[in-house]
Formats: C-alpha cells, sequence, structure tokens
C-alpha cells in the first residue's frame, strides 16, 4: 500500500463556488470524495489536506518525510509566491507532482512562474479536477520506478 499526500492550498476549498469559468463547478468535497474513492480502488492510503495558511502547509510538507510515499501539491497562489514552501519540498526524498487546475501559462503573466517546478517530478496542469486522478496515477507510477 502507498502513502500518497494531498496538499490543496488557498481558496481551493471554495472549489465550485469561485470563479466557475476557470474552476468549473465541481466542489472541493467533490474532488476529495473523487480521490478518496480512486485511493481505495487502487490500494492506496490517501490524506488529504487543505490549508489557505503558508506555515501549515510547510508543516504539512515536513511531516510528509515521515510516513509519505509521494506528495501531489497543488499550492494555489502560493505556487507563485512561496519560497518557504518551495525551500520544504526540497527537503523531501519522494517524487512530488505540481497540480493545478487551470493552464497558469495562459493566464495572467504573474502566474507563468512556478516556485515549485524546479522541485518537482512533474507538473499537471490546465486539464481541470481531473488532473488530480491523473496526479493519483502518476504517482503509483513514479513510486513503483523509485522502487525498482
Amino acid at each position: 500500500m502507498f502513502n500518497i499526500l494531498i496538499i490543496n492550498g488557498p481558496n481551493l476549498n471554495l472549489l465550485g463556488q469561485r470563479e466557475k469559468d476557470k474552476y468549473g463547478n465541481t466542489s472541493f468535497e467533490e474532488i476529495k470524495k473523487n480521490c478518496m474513492s480512486f485511493s481505495k480502488e487502487h490500494n492506496i492510503n490517501l490524506t488529504f489536506f487543505q490549508s489557505n495558511v503558508e506555515g501549515e502547509i510547510v508543516n504539512e510538507i515536513q511531516k510528509a518525510r515521515e510516513n509519505q510515499s509521494c506528495l501531489i501539491i497543488n499550492a494555489g497562489g502560493y505556487t507563485h509566491t512561496s519560497v518557504a514552501i518551495h525551500d520544504a519540498l526540497k527537503i523531501l526524498e519522494i517524487p512530488i507532482i505540481e497540480l493545478h487546475i487551470t493552464n497558469i501559462y495562459k493566464r495572467e503573466d504573474f502566474r507563468h512562474k512556478s516556485l515549485i517546478s524546479k522541485v518537482a517530478n512533474g507538473i499537471i496542469c490546465g486539464l481541470g479536477v481531473e488532473g488530480y486522478t491523473l496526479a493519483l496515477k502518476a504517482s503509483i507510477n513514479l513510486i513503483k520506478n523509485e522502487n525498482r
């Protein structure tokens, strides 16, 4: 069984309510439910975490060193600004997948720069909420390849 952590940053708790033209109608709880369902089917022990507070996200990343096989992170707006999250991710010795619901490269210029990309094994962006399931599938492959 794999232990996978999905971290969600600021404002993602309001998915389905905010900027539906960009993020769609699927609620945060629906995304969580879909991820949990996928995880049960694929023998994954999934932890799903969300915070609007940068320090709480850093704490969760640091805890991941102890018992996680892979980390998926949708850091929201912190993607473009947080050196603290970047530095915490650099400490991890597990695969990291950067995730975005929208294509950050088709949005405002300030969103084109990610402080997470340089420490991530891969990036999924612009594929909507399906990106969460795709990230879980990719996590399984990364973990298996790492354990060879």
